[in-house]
């Protein structure tokens, strides 16, 4: 009986040089510079991969294909997820020619990632990678092309100055709350300051989420962006 399942396609024209493209998706600290926090390589067919994220998410595979400006493939068996996958990478220039005959108009990559299962159980992976991959190749194409990562870039400023906050600053203040964020200052030109926080204002939620200290509010940020309002 033949399982069916799905592939996901997604393209990105990186104006870059072969070598580095290609050294993205196969070296540590080219890897660690888009896609994840962590990564360990045995550059070559046979060679394994793994790969860490700082949310506690890690991903292993073998390289299955491997050949250098052209194409690379390696299975990918992440954490909690159904089954292990199956990713290939090509590298093509803008005209149509290899990554090895460059032509200077950029270089187009190519992600298949398939082995992806049908049915409710891959519906969650299906759709987070969905959303990982255009994000991740945008990154790629910002780290090569410019040298700025948006992972960083993009993160949500609040334009906050934190002071110190307990039960005893709290009744000075005669706040009805012990726990939170307490503002000392907000910065200019920032949302904190145009939204009209003020010194001594204490902040317990954000977009409706729990922020009474900085890993709740690291968490209340997540998956917003630069721009976002909260």
């Amino acid at each position: 009986m033949t399982t069916k399942t799905q592939t996901l396609k997604f393209t990105r024209t990186i104006n870059a040089p072969p070598a580095e493209v290609f050294r993205a998706f196969t070296h540590p600290t080219a890897l660690r510079d888009w896609l994840c926090n962590a990564a360990q390589t045995d550059a070559r067919k046979g060679g394994r991969l793994y790969l860490w994220w700082d949310d506690g998410y890690y991903a292993d595979g073998v390289f299955t294909e491997f050949e250098p400006g052209k194409k690379l493939a390696f299975s990918w068996d992440g954490m909690g997820e159904p089954g292990p996958m199956r990713i290939r990478v090509s590298f093509t220039a803008k005209n149509g020619r290899s990554a090895s005959q460059p032509s200077g108009e950029g270089m187009v990559v190519t992600v298949k990632h398939g082995n992806i299962g049908t049915g409710s159980k891959w519906a969650d992976t299906r759709r987070a990678f969905e959303r990982a991959w255009p994000m991740r190749l945008e990154n790629l194409q910002s780290v090569l092309e410019t040298g700025v990562d948006l992972r960083y870039s993009r993160l949500p400023r609040l334009g906050i100055f934190v002071g110190d906050f307990n039960p005893e600053i709290a009744a000075r203040l005669g706040t009805p709350v012990t726990q939170g964020i307490r503002l000392e200052a907000t910065a200019e030109g920032t949302g904190a300051r145009a939204a009209g926080l003020q010194k001594d204002d204490v902040m317990v939620k954000l977009g409706g989420k729990k922020a009474v200290d900085f890993p709740s509010l690291t968490r209340a940020l997540e998956g917003h962006q630069a721009g976002d309002k909260v």
